[in-house]
């Protein structure tokens, strides 16, 4: 009936997430962005293991939702220039790829997605703030 009923660190969680995305910077959002989406894909993997329709739908379209409106949505072409575009359309491709493993029941196409999100999440961890001002040379 209620979530909380059913999982008592239901609630929990999302003061924790809340708490998070209030307190973050732009980068730690990004960083967020990126984890969700991966968690979305990995719940879709595990509905589709179980043969669970529904939720599979439910967590792919969350996780294209991140992809389209969190990541690429988040990109700025003026300042990112060709990085910028090339991100884009790689956004677009995952999206595309995530609703043809949703059509087709294709885990492939959602290891795929994991994949390109992995490595981008991956670079992106790499240009923390914080990660620039410990290597920088001193002055």
């Amino acid at each position: 009936m209620f979530t909380s009923m059913r999982r008592p660190t239901a609630a929990y969680e999302q003061v924790s997430l809340s708490t998070s995305i209030e307190s973050a910077d732009p980068h730690r959002l990004i960083l967020l962005l990126f984890e969700g989406a991966t968690a979305a894909l990995n719940s879709a993997k595990f509905s589709m293991q179980d043969g669970n329709i529904p939720a599979k739908g439910t967590a792919l379209s969350k996780a294209i939702d991140i992809i389209t409106n969190g990541l690429q949505a988040s990109l700025n072409a003026e300042q990112g220039g060709e990085l910028a575009e090339r991100l884009a359309a790689l956004y677009e491709y995952m999206s595309a790829r995530l609703l043809w493993a949703n059509m087709k029941n294709d885990m492939a196409a959602v290891d795929e997605v994991l994949a390109l999100l992995g490595e981008i999440h991956d670079a992106w961890r790499q240009i923390a703030p914080d990660k620039q001002k410990h290597d920088a040379p001193p002055a």
